[in-house]
């Protein structure tokens, strides 16, 4: 019996979270492998990732995510993509962000569930967060899909970073404390 099926004992048993990361690791190992342009375009996502990678914007992000959230969610304790990207998962991080933003510009914060106990809650959230972002003022083509987060793939987890990276040069526009250090760094794709 698996933890995810109906009647399940042990499903009361565990943590939601030892659950989260169970799911996430069994997603992993029985996801069909991508073939064709879907692996193409998935490399190439791998790629670009590496990329903002050397260029130091995770780093950035998590320290600046680190700084606006101190004393109101525990801190981000890694900077690689799966310890990033589980620490966001949930939505919760990304909702208290968008709210302090919104908070300084005196306009409403979203709304959003702290205890997430299920995928959809999680995903509610995350689209509150891009909800948030558009009235905060970011570009709608800087948003990301909740899948590019919820599935924990190294690809997609890019559009997340590019979300957090320009959000940051937003904020840092409207002058917040603390400001975003992450650096413009555009690379020509010639594929």
């Amino acid at each position: 019996m698996h933890l995810d099926e109906p009647g399940c004992l042990f499903c009361f048993l565990i943590p939601f979270a030892v659950r989260l990361d169970y799911k996430a690791k069994m997603s992993e190992k029985v996801r069909a492998s991508k073939s064709g342009f879907g692996r193409d375009v998935d490399h190439k996502m791998e790629l670009n990732y590496d990329r903002e990678e050397e260029a130091g914007t995770p780093v950035h992000i998590v320290n600046w995510l680190n700084q606006m959230l101190e004393g109101e969610h525990p801190k981000c304790e890694s900077t690689d993509w799966k310890s990033i990207c589980n620490y966001l998962r949930d939505g919760v991080a990304l909702c208290k962000l968008i709210n302090k933003l919104l908070k300084q510009e005196g306009r409403n914060p979203v709304q959003f569930q702290k205890k997430v106990m299920s995928p959809f809650v999680a995903m509610t959230n995350i689209e509150n967060f891009n909800k948030g972002c558009l009235e905060f003022g970011l570009a709608k083509e800087f948003e990301f899909q909740s899948g590019d987060l919820w599935e924990v793939r190294k690809g997609p987890f890019l559009n997340v970073i590019n979300c957090l990276h320009s959000l940051g040069f937003v904020a840092n526009s409207k002058k917040v404390m603390p400001c975003y250090q992450g650096e413009v760094t555009k690379f020509l794709d010639r594929d």
